[in-house]
């Protein structure tokens, strides 16, 4: 059974740090992009960062841009997200996903991912 599994949120104060890691097992995703995902209180899930199975094409949303940075450790079957300077509209709930289908580039849409992760809470007080 694939399972992916988000850990690392906590509550932070603005200005914080944090780094998420996303763990997948049953299975190795090795040669699949890999997404990270955020969604706050009512509003609907977003796009945050991604990464290709190599590392050579890498995106981020303009609202974590120079922020945020999206890694990955094929060996261990792990994505990361390391967060700094996080501000309090950086609270939600962020989630992990994985592309299959895509041999090369990445996705900002979340229709393009095929597993998900159960997501871990991110809140950054003022």
């Amino acid at each position: 059974q694939v399972q992916l599994v988000e850990s690392g949120g906590g509550l932070v104060q603005a200005g914080g740090s944090l780094r998420l890691s996303c763990a997948a097992s049953g299975r190795t995703f090795d040669r699949c992009a890999k997404g990270w995902f955020r969604q706050a209180p009512g509003k609907e899930r977003e796009f945050v960062a991604a990464i290709s199975w190599s590392g050579s094409s890498i995106y981020y949303a303009d609202s974590v841009k120079g922020r945020f940075t999206i890694s990955r450790d094929n060996a261990k079957n792990t994505v990361y997200l390391q967060m700094n300077s996080l501000k309090p509209e950086d609270t939600a709930v962020y989630y992990c996903a994985v592309d299959l289908h895509r041999p090369v580039g990445v996705a900002s849409s979340e229709r393009a991912y095929d597993y998900w992760g159960q997501g871990t809470q991110v809140t950054v007080s003022s």
